[in-house]
């Protein structure tokens, strides 16, 4: 063999190496882009199931909040049944409507003097009678004709403070203003003609209008 034919052998066996070599390292390279991709497309996806299972968790706790919550109410509702009957004294047209029976009542005048009737009502307890504080239920029979008592409220419906429509309840007709009565007091009153007096039944707060909307219909009164 001549040193031609072993030059050329050993470049071929250097080619025959070299090629492996590229074709190894070449696989070694897909092989970590490949566990680099399935790391990538595991985390990613251990990511997003971790959120879904948060959301869900979520969800599912705001609908037990939600279902208790509902739950709730409805016991609240069901213990104010059966009603109470309120009754102002007869020389005031002896006022009646049904009440919560989980309220309080406090008369803080009951008629017997020329300041006229007036009570207070509230769940649970009545809080000290103060002008700023809201109650759920206030009962006036003023010794007023009932034009001027309305009247009395104009400024604040021109204002806008106040709307001014027509009630009614067991066929008696007066008038009903929701709105804003003072800085702290935003609710619904209704007005009536009781003989030469003026009755205003007034909830001071939007909170406590669903059971407002429920007395006022039970309203009833001897002219």
């Amino acid at each position: 063999m001549n040193l031609m034919s072993i030059r050329s052998r050993h470049r071929n066996e250097r080619g025959g190496i070299s090629g492996s070599l590229i074709a190894i390292i070449s696989l070694v390279i897909l092989l970590l882009g490949a566990g680099s991709a399935a790391i990538w497309a595991y985390v990613n996806y251990t990511e997003q199931k971790t959120n879904v299972d948060t959301k869900i968790q979520a969800a599912v706790t705001d609908a037990k909040k939600a279902e208790d919550d509902a739950e709730e109410a409805k016991f609240a509702e069901r213990e104010k049944e059966p009603n109470r009957q309120f009754a102002s004294p007869d020389d005031y047209g002896r006022l009646t409507f049904d009440y919560p029976k989980t309220w309080s009542v406090y008369v803080a005048k009951d008629g017997s003097t020329s300041d006229g009737f007036q009570a207070y009502l509230n769940p649970v307890t009545v809080p000290p009678v103060t002008p700023a504080q809201q109650y759920s239920l206030r009962v006036t029979i003023e010794q007023q004709d009932y034009d001027q008592v309305v009247k009395s409220y104009q400024l604040l419906v021109q204002k806008g403070d106040l709307k001014s429509s027509a009630t009614s309840s067991n066929g008696n007709t007066g008038t009903r203003l929701d709105g804003s009565f003072t800085k702290n007091l935003r609710g619904a009153a209704v007005l009536y003609k009781i003989r030469d007096k003026t009755v205003i039944v007034q909830t001071d707060a939007d909170t406590f209008k669903p059971d407002f909307e429920k007395i006022i219909k039970t309203i009833n009164f001897n002219q």
